[in-house]
């Protein structure tokens, strides 16, 4: 809502970002190119053979996403990550087309010098509850366990 006050200007309208575009090319059989115009690529097929399936991409984007938060909640408090893993499990539904997924169970394997677990932890949770848009964007009836694993450096 704008209002005009004397003698001053109407607020200005909040930014909003452009909306994500990909275009997706089919390659023959269930094979299929995706990106951004002009941008880089990622091979999906459907017969999971010579790229991911379109589920294993959807796993991938999960935790590559919580990653993200994970790593920069970590560096400001300045126990930054040396190295991240993330071991991403998706039960599917046998039972009935389409064969969604259930159950989906993240274990980060994290190493860092003076990462507690605490606070790892926390990073974790934060970042797949409240900042990544990818899980925001499944069904939240999905139920997503959390683990977290510091090693050693």
């Amino acid at each position: 809502m704008t209002a005009d006050v004397k003698g001053g200007s109407a607020a200005a309208p909040p930014k909003t970002r452009p909306p994500n575009r990909v275009v997706v090319r089919w390659r023959g059989d269930e094979e299929f190119e995706s990106g951004r115009p002009g941008g880089p690529t990622l091979r999906i097929d459907g017969h999971g053979k010579v790229a991911q399936s379109p589920v294993d991409a959807v796993l991938t984007a999960l935790a590559a996403c919580s990653s993200i938060d994970v790593v920069g909640i970590l560096a400001k408090r300045r126990t930054p990550v040396q190295s991240l893993e993330i071991d991403v499990v998706g039960e599917r539904a046998d039972d009935r087309v389409p064969r969604k997924l259930r159950r989906i169970v993240l274990t980060f394997r994290i190493t860092g010098a003076g990462i507690e677990q605490v606070h790892a932890e926390r990073a974790v949770e934060l970042s797949v509850n409240k900042y990544c848009s990818v899980r925001d964007s499944l069904d939240p009836a999905i139920p997503i366990d959390l683990k977290v694993e510091l090693k050693e450096e």
